[in-house]
């Protein structure tokens, strides 16, 4: 079953729980996924899909940064929920031990490479990530490898 096929599936399960927080999410990311279909002029495969999402929880967890300098908690719990609902449709993200172990294999298979290397270093991190079917923050990536890379 598609990414899109799920998602109506638990709208249509949202209303008649009468879950109307879990509704509104879901229908947002309906439409997201419809949107970016519509601007493609094709159905979405589900790695596309998966990067729509990946983008909807990023533009939450911006919004929740805000709204907690701004003083507004129930704001950023509402976005903070949001964040949640949306994850359980992607696959698991990596954890921190995992990403530093990835970065650090990463660059024994490169030798030694140096600060100036870092966009290559990232690169190839980030494709083993994704070729691995993980999910990762690429501003952790970022972090792990600048660390190692100061490291040496």
């Amino acid at each position: 079953m598609s990414l899109i096929d799920q998602i109506q599936q638990d709208i249509t399960a949202a209303m008649k729980a009468r879950a109307e927080q879990r509704l509104s999410t879901l229908r947002m990311v309906k439409s997201a996924l419809k949107n970016r279909e519509i601007e493609k002029m094709a159905p979405l495969d589900d790695k596309e899909s998966q990067a729509v999402l990946t983008t909807l929880i990023k533009q939450r967890k911006e919004s929740v940064e805000q709204f907690t300098k701004g003083g507004r908690q129930e704001m950023a719990d509402k976005e903070a929920a949001e964040i949640v609902l949306i994850e359980a449709y992607l696959p698991k993200a990596a954890s921190e031990a995992e990403i530093v172990a990835g970065v650090k294999a990463v660059i024994a298979e490169m030798g030694s490479p140096t600060m100036k290397d870092m966009g290559t270093v990232m690169k190839n991190a980030m494709a083993r990530f994704s070729g691995a079917g993980m999910r990762v923050d690429g501003k952790v990536v970022s972090e792990a490898v600048k660390r190692e890379l100061a490291g040496k």
